[in-house]
């Protein structure tokens, strides 16, 4: 599919078009081309984004990864860069924005992300950490100070309790 169609699906999933959707559309478009695979049905691709911003959506719609099917996870380090993996064929590929040129009208700064050529918009690098696992199911416990049901690997000991995270007191010396 065509960049433009592209964004325009994405647009119509995100709510609106902006340049920062377009970086999003722009990384999943070229994590389809570096990765060789199309739409994630399943977990086939993963893509760890190191940011919460509307690129997000972009990624989501083309991709097919999201948080629920577990293929979309977040390492919230605040850059516009995003690690895609391919678990058929064990291609990696860590997308960093470059700073962009100052433009200043919204549509010409979301038309040059989309059609600028690739090394002008993203520095292509290796992830620094290995493909995610598979996204697993884990038992429910119920915390012991609030009574919620709380995922197992999410629960605490504190004083010879099992508490949630939002009962645990963390402990910090330095």
């Amino acid at each position: 599919m065509e960049i433009h169609s592209l964004f325009k699906k994405s647009a119509e999933f995100h709510g609106h078009r902006c340049p920062g959707l377009a970086i999003g559309v722009r990384a999943a478009a070229e994590a389809q081309r570096l990765l060789e695979t199309g739409h994630s049905a399943d977990e086939e691709i993963v893509c760890v984004a190191e940011n919460d911003a509307c690129g997000i959506d972009g990624i989501q719609a083309i991709l097919g990864c999201s948080a629920g099917k577990g293929n979309l996870i977040f390492r919230i380090r605040g850059k516009q860069a995003f690690s895609f993996f391919n678990r058929k064929n064990g291609n990696a590929v860590r997308l960093v924005l470059k700073p962009l040129p100052k433009i200043e009208n919204r549509e010409e700064k979301q038309n040059y992300i989309l059609e600028a050529p690739l090394s002008e918009i993203f520095e292509i690098k290796k992830p620094d950490y290995p493909m995610p696992e598979e996204a697993r199911l884990f038992p429910s416990v119920d915390c012991e100070c609030c009574g919620e049901s709380t995922a197992e690997p999410y629960i605490r000991l504190e004083n010879g309790r099992k508490v949630c995270l939002d009962c645990f007191h963390d402990y910090f010396r330095v």
